[in-house]
């Protein structure tokens, strides 16, 4: 792949530093756009810099190739009070109006806006088989992706591809929904979260960044797209693939009630059930790395 130059947002988070790594790797320059640069000076590099989102953000975009768009609070780990669901919606919706109007104002464009979604934008769908073409969610979680995709499309009024990655429960080691499931396992109290039979659409860190680079030399690729393996697992089996690889017993389930009284509304990414397919990735001709739930989780542990 030829170098390009990359604006990043999200750069320093869980998914963003799996990417940027990535991206180094393969001789790319890239720009984090961040709310303290300062933070990371000593990171800097003829490759790496950090940029502010009060600097000169159309000057960045002028100098872009690509810009990848990840930036938003964690719906992890806290209770979805107003005041928290405000700004899970700003941080994802504002941040994204502002990268448009810096695309906007710029002289020169980038070619490719990468914007990330989730397949939270579908809801709660028990068994049913899910892809890009399927009807969207009416809760929370959805028309948040919803209004997000919908401000990152208005880009294309400036001539510019757009594409937005349905991610889905991104599995690494030090974070993300497997920081929060393998503890218990450690004290060999772990199980099932809920019922056990909502369907979890996974997906490997490795994989996840591969098919977020993907758009950048698969140029037919445009619109919305889901980023998971297509192999999604009931919740039953997930606990169990853990536990073997752990090597740690699974039979104590955390009840449904238990969840929503702990944590309210914000249960609802795990208690919610999504059998989604990457059916555009698979057309298009990606091929995953890990399709098998119990080799992943071998892989990350």
């Amino acid at each position: 792949m030829e170098p390009k130059n990359i604006v990043i947002t999200g750069g320093t988070g869980f998914i963003g530093s799996a990417l940027c790594s990535e991206l180094l790797k393969q001789g790319h320059f890239i720009s984090i756009v961040t709310r303290s640069p300062d933070k990371y000076s000593k990171e800097q590099s003829k490759n790496l810099k950090y940029i502010s989102w009060d600097d000169n953000l159309s000057g960045a975009m002028a100098e872009s190739d690509v810009v990848i768009n990840l930036v938003g609070e964690s719906l992890f780990g806290k209770r979805w009070t107003e005041s928290v669901k405000k700004s899970i919606y700003n941080s994802r919706i504002e941040s994204t109006k502002q990268l448009v109007t810096a695309m906007k104002e710029a002289g020169s464009k980038p070619e490719l806006f990468i914007s990330a979604s989730a397949v939270g934008i579908y809801g709660d769908n028990g068994d049913k088989l899910l892809d890009e073409s399927s009807s969207l969610g009416d809760d929370f979680l959805a028309h948040v992706c919803k209004d997000w995709e919908e401000e990152s499309r208005k880009a294309e009024d400036l001539g510019i591809r757009v594409v937005n990655p349905r991610i889905g429960i991104v599995l690494e080691k030090n974070g993300g929904f497997l920081q929060i499931m393998k503890l218990p396992f450690l004290f060999f109290v772990g199980g099932p979260i809920g019922d056990g039979k909502q369907f979890l659409p996974w997906i490997h860190m490795d994989d996840l960044v591969r098919a977020l680079i993907y758009p950048i030399d698969e140029k037919e690729l445009t619109g919305a797209y889901n980023v998971c393996s297509p192999e999604p697992e009931p919740m039953n089996r997930v606990a169990d693939a853990l536990g073997n690889v752990l090597n740690r017993p699974s039979f104590f389930r955390v009840p449904e009630f238990v969840m929503r009284t702990l944590l309210g509304e914000a249960a609802e990414p795990t208690l919610s059930s999504l059998n989604v397919q990457p059916k555009v990735l698979q057309i298009s001709g990606f091929e995953f790395k890990f399709e098998d739930l119990e080799e992943a989780l071998a892989d990350i542990f």
